[in-house]
């Protein structure tokens, strides 16, 4: 069963990191180049939703899985591995199911943010939310790297 589970667990957390380094920096970037900037917004707004949730199932399964494993219990690499992937896993619930709501429902007070000034309370609500998103989600891609890089770190 370990042996199962540390595979599942590596699975996991490689789909996890894998999902959103493809999302976050291949895909939107593509998106919001051959769209126009409204076109794009609906477009990834529309798959943001699924890219949390996925995220969040990814973590869940992980994190069950780094504990059938036997990987969460006491030493360094394990404490490390064990508190980067709850923390991952609280900030995309966060993510997923605050500030992803907020933002929606900010972005529907901008009828255009190819027309609406940037002075504008909502325009400027949705890029302070839209800020606080993209630095959480480089935070976990940090966490997905340094547990990626951790597997073989500190062995015991």
């Amino acid at each position: 069963m370990p042996v199962a589970a540390a595979a599942v667990y590596r699975l996991a957390i490689s789909l996890w990191l894998g999902g959103m380094v493809v999302f976050t920096f291949v895909m939107t970037p593509i998106i919001f180049k051959v769209y126009g900037r409204d076109a794009a917004g609906a477009i990834v707004g529309t798959m943001m939703p699924a890219y949390f949730r996925y995220g969040v199932a990814l973590l869940v399964v992980a994190l069950a899985a780094r504990l059938l494993a036997g990987e969460a219990g006491p030493g360094l690499r394990r404490v490390v591995g064990t508190a980067l992937l709850a923390t991952a896993l609280f900030v995309s619930a966060l993510h997923a199911f605050v500030l992803l709501p907020q933002i929606e429902s900010v972005k529907k007070s901008v009828a255009s943010f190819e027309t609406t000034p940037k002075d504008d309370p909502g325009r400027r609500a949705f890029s302070r939310l839209h800020g606080v998103s993209m630095a959480l989600n480089l935070l976990l891609v940090l966490e997905g790297a340094v547990l990626i890089a951790g597997m073989d770190w500190f062995r015991e």
